[in-house]
């Protein structure tokens, strides 16, 4: 797939605190856009600010194919980023937006650009772990089932030819990019890992979540939260707090307490 990179407005997103001191750089869900990740940049703090990716297929990029390839979407997005390494910054992808992020902290690494200071890695399992995943495959139902599954759509949307006639094509890419995903052998980054899982994550379980562990050279670390695969929206106030921790050490007024 073809893809002319486009400018960092056409890419990513930025609600709150333009010229903050740390960045977090959020990528989303399958079938997920720049906006659901509205109400966390509102929830942080004024020294971070988000820059929540738009991927090709959606809202006002509908008109463009989606990926459905997770690496190739990810130097895409290296490609984007590549001179705004400015200020340092944190990567959070939730689903499918975790192995994009995993695979652009890798592109980063290898371009030599600033790496991210952590890599949080949201409702999904671990590159080394497998399972048969087919939804791609499946008629708009069968998809539609899925969602209902992980609950993370309007129920009222389903009901709606139009709007699933609307949503099912980049839907259904963003599944094929991530079913047909497959990691080098051995791969890991040199940041730290966090982990973020919900206990009741049909999609992921927490041995799966913490089989991130093997993709870091540096740290790692596990966070359980109670809830299914949308925890990061249904727990909102206690994701905040662990983001806000992870960034912390990076906000202008840590690094003056240390100087």
């Amino acid at each position: 797939m073809t893809v002319s990179t486009g400018s960092f407005d056409q890419w990513f997103t930025s609600f709150h605190h333009d010229g903050a001191d740390v960045r977090l750089i959020c990528l989303p869900h399958a079938g997920g856009s720049a906006s659901g990740f509205f109400r966390l940049s509102a929830a942080l703090p004024p020294w971070v600010e988000v820059w929540a990716a738009q991927c090709p297929g959606r809202q006002e990029r509908r008109r463009e194919p989606a990926f459905t390839d997770v690496r190739a979407l990810a130097e895409v997005l290296a490609e984007v980023l590549a001179d705004r390494q400015d200020r340092p910054y944190v990567l959070l992808g939730h689903s499918m937006g975790a192995l994009v992020a995993f695979e652009l902290a890798l592109s980063m690494w290898r371009r030599g650009a600033r790496s991210p200071e952590m890599l949080v890695a949201s409702g999904r399992r671990a590159p080394s772990t497998t399972r048969v995943e087919t939804v791609h495959r499946l008629d708009d139902a069968g998809v539609a089932n899925e969602l209902r599954l992980l609950n993370g759509t309007d129920p009222t949307w389903l009901q709606d030819p139009e709007l699933v006639e609307m949503i099912m094509s980049f839907l259904r890419a963003d599944y094929q990019a991530v079913e047909t995903y497959q990691a080098a052998p051995k791969s890991v980054v040199a940041c730290p890992i966090t982990a973020l899982v919900g206990d009741h994550d049909p999609r992921t379980t927490i041995d799966e979540a913490r089989a991130w562990q093997a993709h870091t050279m540096a740290e790692f670390d596990l966070r359980i939260f109670v809830g299914g695969h949308f925890f990061l929206e249904d727990r909102l106030p206690e994701v905040v707090n662990v983001l806000t921790d992870i960034l912390l050490p990076y906000s202008a007024a840590a690094q003056d307490s240390q100087a």
